[in-house]
């Protein structure tokens, strides 16, 4: 039976097991929007208030099931607007489909209205992308684009599609099953024993790990190998959630704003067993100093990022789960009894620090205690989501995850106005308990989504550690630009809770804990969105913190 373009892509999205995609009609897709209006029974199709948001969305779709995350967009500014969610899914290893529509074929290059090379501009932030000039080619490129996405190092790929190819029509052929991803890469077994032989020999090994754990599905694989050998653990901001928090060898994030303690332990050992992480300058230290104090092992999916930033004694590219299991079946039990004293002092010291930092401002709240609170009052299975900035720190330094895929944020980009957009995408995947931690600058730039939450009816708790200013880029004008704070003070007069209600919500205000604890009882007890706007002092640090290009000799732990 011959079926039009905008109906075969409706098709396959329902035959790749898409239940939920995001976007924004226009009028190069609204052939491809009619089409899902009549398959609504089948698939469900969510209006943001915007493209980028959409685009976030289906991010947090993506990261909190581990299932591809579909947007759909028409041409020209839809188009570009999908551009930094593209980026930020690529640089975090987020499987999407980005779905375009463009002019017909004979006015593609003529600068027609609404028409833009969305190929071209989002070739640098895709696995790949293509553009279907034969309708006898849709099909099955779509199917390519969904193998693409999830397959090895998972990533987005972009499907722009011109309106007369959504209006041809053609012989649709459903495939039974969804496409099965490209064969898995398995890693050599003579370089897994030279690995092994590494471990065997060291007396301070420590595992770093990425989100590449979390993909991989390997989460339990690496705590039996640091069990076998008595090993500590951190992790990049990717790789928080792979392991419980409370885990007795994990401790913690590690780099630029990291633990004291894994950050000190990463220094100090004499082989670092890297898996599923890439090196990337907020995770590491001052090279040429510490690349000769210990051996690197790394193990990746991406032979791309083996020896790209950091040079490795031994690197191994291959499917992260299997590696690990066949490399601990190698290695030997060991105990190390002087290197497990060692970490146990740095975590006392690390507690010392932390006790020291906390400050006590009348009428404003401490982030931690903040996070302490809303932690004891959200449920054991809430997916926490930040935006960026020094919230996300702060949270990814403290929040109690215990589950993988329990915390969503944009690491390798650093996007600010990510957070309420993945949040909206994760609590429509999974019908959880959404946590936001975002600052008023970051909130400033997704609120408009808060349109969305409420018109679903979301579950997501809004915290807003409202400072008065660009928290991280303040922090760093006071660190080393003599307090020129410049264009970071936003001398905004917003009222959050009064725009929370305008836009159908609940919220209140907190100054102290006392406060908090009321708003948080009554925000998890609500069915729908529900902002909390917290008072805090616009000089809280983050810290620790390494200074760029410095090593842990240089680490701060106190601004006097």
């Amino acid at each position: 039976m011959k079926i039009s373009g905008a109906k075969i892509v409706v098709e396959i999205l329902i035959e790749q097991g898409c239940d939920t995609i995001f976007g924004y009609p226009g009028g190069q897709v609204i052939d491809l929007f009619d089409e899902l209006y009549t398959a609504k029974e089948r698939i469900r199709h969510i209006l943001t208030a915007d493209e980028q948001g959409a685009a976030h969305a289906a991010d947090g779709y993506a990261r909190s099931t581990g299932k591809v995350g579909v947007v759909i967009a028409t041409s020209g500014p839809g188009a570009t607007n999908l551009v930094t969610g593209i980026a930020t899914a690529y640089l975090d290893s987020v499987p999407m489909v980005a779905i375009t529509g463009n002019v017909s074929c004979d006015f593609i290059g003529r600068d027609s209205f609404q028409e833009v090379d969305i190929v071209g501009i989002t070739m640098p932030i895709t696995k790949h992308n293509f553009i279907v000039k034969d309708i006898k080619d849709l099909a099955d490129t779509l199917r390519t684009a969904f193998k693409i996405a999830k397959s090895g190092r998972p990533g987005p790929v972009l499907v722009d599609i011109p309106k007369d190819i959504q209006l041809a029509q053609y012989e649709f052929e459903a495939n039974a099953q969804p496409v099965i991803p490209y064969p898995l890469i398995f890693s050599s077994e003579q370089k897994l024993k030279k690995a092994a032989e590494l471990i065997n020999a060291s007396e301070r090994p420590y595992i770093y790990f990425g989100g590449g754990i979390i993909n991989g599905k390997a989460s339990a694989q690496i705590m039996a190998l640091a069990e076998k050998i008595d090993a500590p653990m951190g992790c990049s901001l990717m790789g928080l959630s792979a392991v419980p928090s409370d885990y007795p060898r994990f401790l913690g994030m590690q780099g630029r704003h990291g633990h004291y303690a894994s950050t000190v332990a990463e220094d100090e050992a004499d082989l670092i067993i890297t898996l599923g992480a890439r090196f990337s300058d907020r995770s590491t230290w001052e090279t040429s100093r510490s690349l000769k104090k210990f051996s690197i092992i790394h193990i990746d999916i991406d032979g791309a990022e083996l020896n790209k930033n950091i040079p490795a004694d031994l690197s191994i590219r291959g499917d992260i789960l299997d590696a690990v299991e066949r490399l601990t079946a190698m290695i030997d039990e060991k105990k190390h009894p002087a290197w497990t004293s060692r970490i146990t002092k740095l975590k006392e010291e690390e507690k010392r620090l932390t006790k020291a930092a906390r400050k006590k401002i009348k009428g404003k709240l401490n982030p931690y205690d903040m996070i302490d609170t809303i932690s004891s009052y959200a449920p054991d299975d809430a997916i926490v989501v930040t935006d960026v900035g020094q919230h996300q720190m702060w949270t990814a330094q403290r929040y109690p995850l215990k589950k993988p895929r329990t915390f969503l944020s944009s690491g390798g980009l650093g996007t600010m106005g990510y957070g309420l957009g993945a949040a909206i995408g994760a609590a429509m995947a999974t019908g959880k308990r959404i946590v936001l931690f975002t600052g008023d600058g970051s909130f400033g730039m997704d609120l408009n989504e808060l349109a969305t939450a409420v018109s679903q009816e979301l579950p997501i708790t809004i915290v807003i550690m409202d400072n008065g200013v660009l928290g991280m880029v303040r922090q760093w004008q006071t660190l080393y630009l003599d307090k020129h704070y410049s264009n970071t003070t936003l001398d905004r007069k917003t009222d959050f809770v009064k725009l929370a209600e305008a836009f159908g919500a609940e919220g209140g205000r907190a100054c102290d804990t006392k406060q908090l604890k009321k708003l948080a009882e009554k925000a998890f007890s609500c069915s729908g969105p529900f902002v909390i706007d917290c008072a805090v002092d616009s000089d809280e640090f983050v810290l620790p913190m390494l200074p760029p290009s410095g090593s842990v000799d240089d680490i701060i732990t106190e601004i006097k």
